[in-house]
């Protein structure tokens, strides 16, 4: 059974960039998912997937890891590409429009 570290993407509801930069090891399922015939609730017998720790940086997740004998696969984070506008170029009468071609 495998983890996995990684840095979680920003919430596109929220324009604040608070929690970034937080890293978090989350266990991969070891077993399937079950239905139950009754009240048809899914279940699983592994308590491992519902467990995910937060860590400050990607060392100290890698190095719970390792100390825990935690077999582990560490996914980085995408760069973010920004284009830095003025809000003056809203208005700008020369702006190239992205739906005329």
């Amino acid at each position: 059974m495998t983890a996995r570290i990684y840095s979680p993407a920003k919430n596109p509801m929220q324009s604040g960039r608070g929690k970034l930069g937080v890293w978090v090891l989350e266990h991969s399922a070891s077993s399937a998912r079950s239905i139950d015939p009754l009240m048809g609730w899914t279940s699983s017998s592994d308590t491992q997937s519902q467990l995910r720790i937060k860590f400050p940086s990607k060392e100290a997740a890698i190095e719970y890891a390792q100390s825990n004998n935690i077999d582990y696969v560490v996914t980085e984070p995408k760069p973010v590409k920004r284009i830095i506008r003025a809000y003056s170029d809203n208005f700008n009468t020369n702006r190239k429009e992205p739906w005329s071609h």
